[in-house]
């Protein structure tokens, strides 16, 4: 093929440009790694999203920054599986549809909620957490611009993963929020010798009345760009904040995006005991901004 559908979709939110942009390229089975990189290139956004036939689930999809494959992501997952439906490659099946999708990580279960007949919330539900490495505050604050003051006290920057490793790093207050800014050198240091895919920053309390928490996602794009919305950081933050007991109840909203005029939102639901937590559903709605086709009829080599 040299030619391929393909939408972009805004997830994690419900108007248009907002939450976060990604690419969906349907029908991907046959573009190699290193094209599938170049298409991502192309598309400059965070990550875009390929489909393709799976081997055990009713669907495939594979992830791409700009920079690298990642195994599991949570924008791309809602965007992807909204496109799907809205685009009637899939069919709901009433109120509410099941279906599995098959990412580099393994198999996950996602939900669609529907609304007057089209897709809306997109539910997934990530792996089961793994808490890894753990950092010093006094020597990680300092790479983001801030001090080990500005640290959420009693808790302990670490890398959780439900899919994704990401490196959780809780903070006191919007005010240190606002004052990160990453020294590319120091962070390239850490990075080089560190056990995550990218930093979540975040911060008890939403930017709106609905919001528990709202995030910043920096270190994981070229030239230091930020994410507006991070899904599998969110159910890495959720796991994080429910396994201590920092949150009293295990659903709450999680916000990112606002300070930078793309404002998100996600239902967050940790599932199972703090010290055994099974998975964490992290859903959103989306919206299409762009149909279009890639044309590939004469791409060259490199």
């Amino acid at each position: 093929m040299s030619t391929y559908p393909f939408m972009q979709v805004d997830a994690f939110t419900d108007r248009a440009l907002g939450g976060n942009p990604c690419a969906v390229v349907f029908d991907a089975d046959d573009l190699d790694d290193h094209l599938r990189l170049r298409i991502a290139r192309e598309m400059n956004l965070s990550e875009t999203a390929f489909v393709e036939r799976a081997r055990s689930a009713d669907v495939g999809a594979r992830y791409f920054t700009p920079n690298r494959e990642i195994p599991l992501a949570g924008h791309p997952t809602i965007a992807t599986v909204f496109a799907l439906f809205e685009s009637g490659r899939r069919s709901l099946d009433g109120a509410l549809t099941r279906i599995s999708l098959e990412l580099k990580a393994g198999i996950i279960d996602v939900e669609v909620h529907a609304r007057d007949g089209r897709p809306g919330r997109v539910v997934m539900s990530q792996m089961r957490p793994a808490f890894m490495a753990r950092y010093e505050a006094r020597d990680l604050l300092p790479v983001f611009g801030l001090s080990a003051e500005d640290a959420m006290p009693g808790l302990t920057p670490q890398t959780v993963s439900t899919g994704t490793p990401q490196l959780m790093i809780p903070v006191a207050s919007h005010d240190a929020l606002r004052r990160v800014r990453i020294d590319a050198d120091a962070y390239a240091a850490l990075a080089a010798g560190g056990d995550f895919f990218s930093p979540h920053v975040f911060a008890l309390g939403g930017v709106t009345e609905a919001g528990a928490t709202f995030a910043r996602h920096v270190g994981a794009l070229p030239g230091g760009a930020e994410d507006p919305f991070t899904g599998s950081a969110t159910g890495g933050m959720a796991a994080y904040l429910w396994h201590y007991g920092v949150i009293d109840t295990p659903a709450f909203v999680a916000e990112q995006g606002h300070w930078m005029g793309r404002p998100g939102k996600a239902f967050v639901e940790v599932v199972g005991p703090r010290d055994a937590i099974e998975t964490v559903k992290v859903g959103g709605e989306a919206v299409t901004v762009v149909r279009g086709e890639l044309d590939l009829g004469r791409v060259g080599r490199g």
